[in-house]
């Protein structure tokens, strides 16, 4: 396999298939937790964690499932790779695990990291699902960082805790839930433009 067919699968996640801007999938947890940028990123790599780990596993194990349970089989995976993330994150980061609560264990229910395991992991070698558990990853968490850049710049005044102007100014609908939808519709509708372009 060439190495310019590695590197399109690996790129897919940033663009052809973002799992936000394009496929639209996993909008709970986006929406959710991206109130700030460094919660953004924190969901985004605890999930690229779980992509990466289940679609090695699982294109391990793909002629071992059998079809009648290949489903359950792929959460069992999952969720291993998800009590993980969740028992470090509980162990080293707790003030970032109750930050973002619920969402963690919600991973292994997300339909991005189940369908990769079924549409790729489950049909590729393992280097080739690696490759793409790492680039829908760090593309779903580029897209989280951004938006919950955008909300905390906008919401706060500022970015990773660091200020850019006095908070009075920020406008507090972008911390809200509405702030979530109206950011991720200007993100879309410009990815869709440069798309075009």
């Amino acid at each position: 396999m060439s190495n310019n067919s590695n590197l399109k699968v690996f790129l897919n996640g940033f663009f052809k298939e973002n799992p936000i801007f394009v496929l639209i999938l996993g909008m709970c947890p986006t929406l959710a937790t991206t109130s700030s940028a460094l919660n953004g990123l924190s969901m985004g790599l605890a999930t690229a964690f779980v992509l990466l780990g289940s679609n090695v596993v699982i294109s391990l194990l793909k002629n071992l499932i059998p079809d009648n349970v290949r489903i359950p089989a792929y959460v069992v995976v999952i969720a291993t790779f998800v009590s993980v993330v969740e028992m470090s994150m509980q162990a080293y980061v707790p003030a970032l695990y109750d930050s973002l609560g619920i969402f963690i264990p919600l991973i292994v229910v997300n339909c991005i990291v189940l369908g990769r395991a079924e549409a790729f992991a489950a049909k590729n070698t393992v280097f080739k699902s690696a490759l793409d558990g790492l680039g829908m990853g760090l593309g779903f968490s580029m897209a989280l960082t951004l938006l919950g850049s955008i909300r905390e710049i906008l919401g706060t005044g500022k970015i990773f805790g660091f200020m850019l102007y006095p908070d009075r100014y920020g406008m507090l609908i972008f911390v809200l839930a509405p702030g979530a939808f109206i950011a991720l519709g200007y993100l879309i509708a410009v990815m869709n433009k440069l798309k075009k372009a």
